[in-house]
């Protein structure tokens, strides 16, 4: 196994441990002319884990949305389908709190 290898496998630890401690927190607001949208805090991944998740959320939701400042924002209200998809992804149901 080359270093390289061995570091790709440490990385995958470490995103796995990342993913059972984090709080995600899954709400929804308001935005303008009253549309609702679904909002997600607190995943722990880099921009480019982030920029995935969120591409695959919009097109399983069927929705638009964007990855921004460490959120990621849906349009309309997805938040227990959200749950659902970050269960399957791995994370912890205690730590998805749906708000």
């Amino acid at each position: 196994m080359s270093s390289k290898d061995q570091g790709e496998s440490f990385e995958d630890i470490i995103a796995e441990l990342d993913r059972e401690q984090a709080r995600v927190k899954v709400r929804m607001e308001m935005r303008r002319f009253g549309k609702p949208t679904t909002i997600l805090e607190g995943l722990k991944m880099n921009e480019k884990d982030l920029q995935e998740l969120g591409t695959m959320m919009k097109k399983n939701l069927a929705t638009g949305g964007t990855v921004k400042d460490g959120l990621i924002i849906l349009q309309g209200d997805h938040r227990e389908r959200v749950a659902e998809i970050l269960k399957q992804k791995g994370f912890a149901e205690s730590s998805i709190e749906v708000l």
